[in-house]
């Protein structure tokens, strides 16, 4: 690739990934024509990701949105409630019966 050219994250994998082999870091870095500083940048960035997606998650993910969902549910339902009770004890006056 020439100077100034962007480098795709399925390529800076495959460089990645050949360093986290074994490969020397100097050598890749010749061959690919990329610095040793952006190298190890690319290196570290790949193993910061693999330690991320390796965590172990407790429980389902979704259960919290699930369990602010059903809050949330609740809460309408209540005030909807109290609106019917409120609108209940406010009923308006006995209409007048209209002559004919």
């Amino acid at each position: 690739m020439g100077p100034k050219q962007r480098w795709s994250a399925r390529r800076k994998r495959e460089v990645a990934l050949r360093l986290l082999r074994g490969e020397a870091l100097e050598a890749v870095s010749r061959e690919v024509g990329v610095e040793v500083y952006r190298l190890e940048q690319w290196r570290d960035k790949a193993l910061a990701g693999m330690d991320e997606a390796l965590k172990e998650r407790g429980g389902d993910p979704l259960q919290g949105e699930l369990d602010e969902a059903k809050r949330c549910i609740g809460e309408l339902s209540m005030e909807c409630e109290l609106l019917r009770r409120e609108q209940e004890l406010r009923r308006p006056f006995p209409r007048k019966k209209r002559p004919k």
